[in-house]
């Protein structure tokens, strides 16, 4: 079973398309969770309202929580499948048929499924896809380029799947997939969308606290000398890049 968990707060713009895209799913074999920061939008009653169509495979939460990765946490503690898999508020299932191909493709000895994500706007037109390079053997080195997946296009074995490292405000969705590929056994992967992930760009203030977050991040798995030398990399390429 899959644990599909989405984090919200005051999204009552984007939770609908996101709780929809999990409803028209052809396969079932997946419980969802959604955890809410305490939403004073109405978004709490975009959930109640969808809440039946789910026949009990939805559970949620609406309480304070301290950013992002508490949050996902939360949704970590709650979870009681396989497979986590973050979809959150804006972001949506890819297909219809999306969830069956992941469990056909999954073995006894899968713990990371992963594939493509399709960045879109808020009104979902399709602005990039991330990383048109996401490896096909995907192993723990080519982190040191960035999250080479998107993190909406990777399910990670529960069993073998960390709290995140709440310190990281931006990135520690990064810090996270890297020590889950360092703990995989095997890692399939789907050549097709598996998600849309809505993007609505960094700020130049977030990007330098980015920034700052993945080199500290690399510095503690890869080493400094590898992470200067990357980072001397990054700095070549940055301005030939698309920023999403």
């Amino acid at each position: 079973m899959i644990s599909i968990i989405t984090i919200t707060y005051n999204a009552a713009r984007w939770l609908e398309r996101t709780m929809l895209s999990v409803l028209a799913q052809t396969c079932n074999d997946y419980e969802y969770i959604i955890v809410d920061g305490k939403s004073t939008d109405g978004t709490i009653d975009i959930v109640k309202r969808l809440e039946p169509q789910f026949e009990g495979r939805l559970s949620w939460c609406s309480e304070p929580d301290k950013g992002l990765y508490d949050a996902m946490n939360k949704g970590i503690a709650r979870a009681k499948g396989d497979f986590l898999w973050f979809v959150n508020a804006g972001d949506e299932i890819y297909e219809p048929d999306t969830l069956a191909h992941i469990v056909a493709a999954t073995t006894a000895d899968t713990d990371i499924i992963y594939g493509k994500a399709c960045i879109v706007n808020a009104k979902g037109i399709k602005v990039s896809e991330h990383h048109k390079a996401t490896p096909p053997d995907l192993q723990r080195k080519h982190f040191l380029n960035g999250l080479v997946v998107s993190h909406q296009a990777i399910l990670v074995r529960r069993s073998i799947a960390e709290e995140y490292n709440t310190k990281y405000r931006i990135c520690a969705d990064y810090d996270w997939c890297i020590r889950a590929v360092s703990e995989s056994r095997k890692n399939v992967y789907l050549d097709e969308y598996v998600c849309k992930f809505l993007t609505e760009g960094l700020s130049s203030k977030q990007r330098k606290r980015a920034w700052k977050e993945r080199f500290h991040i690399m510095r503690e798995h890869f080493g400094l000398c590898q992470t200067l030398w990357m980072h001397l990399l990054f700095v070549f390429k940055y301005p030939f890049s698309i920023k999403y």
